[in-house]
């Protein structure tokens, strides 16, 4: 189940009894519950596939693949799109209840990679035709990657940073696992930052600040670790416009 981001449970009373609103819940149902359209045009959608098996079981994150477009909230495109199929997206997206969400999945869905130059028949990407939530690289992507993207859906274009603790005993075959989200607003983030519990995340912090825009509060020093400190923008986001331009002796 996807985590809740927002204060669903407003306070608890004994007995186990918790009040909310009713919208809060509907929405947090919802979100924790996604029903896909999947259009898969080509080799991408057979990483996909797998997700259907045992070993993955995507039924467990409450998935349950729809035929109509009227009873979906989430559409997955994966491989190629061209540019007879391009209406007929469009429309499947159209027919799409709000909330709704779109996963690019695979380079070719993204970009036309190696039809991207010289074929005059393939979108260079998807999100020319309708507009993109969650972007997947891949030739094809990873099926846990897959299910990353769809965890990730309800955090509603929020940054996130993620930890993951891991506790070893002697005699203990499997480890305990700990995984911490924190999620901050694109416009202005800002994350405390753990460094004077765990020091060792200092660099992935600053690499985080460099590349993405995540202010880490109390930082002992908090500055670009990849890229020259007069860098403009966050180079990792998908919103970020590289230069056209870029004299090798301004790389200090």
């Amino acid at each position: 189940m996807n985590s809740i981001q927002f204060p669903l449970l407003d306070r608890t009373a004994p007995n186990s009894v918790i009040s909310t609103t009713l919208n809060d819940l509907s929405n947090w149902s919802r979100l924790s519950s996604l029903w896909p359209l999947l259009y898969g045009t080509s080799c991408c959608f057979i990483e996909f596939a797998s997700l259907i098996g045992s070993r993955f079981d995507f039924d467990r994150y409450g998935l349950v693949p729809r035929s109509s477009p009227r009873q979906a909230d989430l559409i997955l495109t994966a491989g190629t799109v061209t540019m007879k199929m391009a209406p007929s997206l469009v429309r499947l997206y159209e027919q799409m209840p709000e909330p709704k969400y779109v996963i690019a999945m695979g380079a070719c869905t993204i970009t036309g990679r190696i039809f991207s130059t010289d074929s005059y028949s393939t979108v260079r990407g998807v999100d020319k035709l309708i507009p993109v939530d969650i972007y997947l690289p891949g030739c094809p992507p990873k099926t846990e990657a897959v299910i990353d993207a769809i965890t990730k859906l309800p955090s509603g274009g929020l940054l996130d940073s993620v930890y993951h603790l891991t506790r070893i005993e002697d005699g203990v075959d499997q480890p305990e696992e700990v995984c911490i989200k924190v999620f901050a607003s694109r416009r202005n983030p800002r994350i405390p930052s753990v460094f004077w519990v765990w020091k060792s995340v200092d660099f992935q912090e600053r690499e985080s600040y460099d590349m993405l825009g995540i202010s880490y509060d109390n930082h002992p020093r908090l500055k670009r670790i990849l890229m020259p400190e007069s860098w403009i923008g966050w180079p990792l986001r998908k919103d970020y416009i590289a230069p056209n331009f870029y004299e090798i002796q301004d790389a200090h």
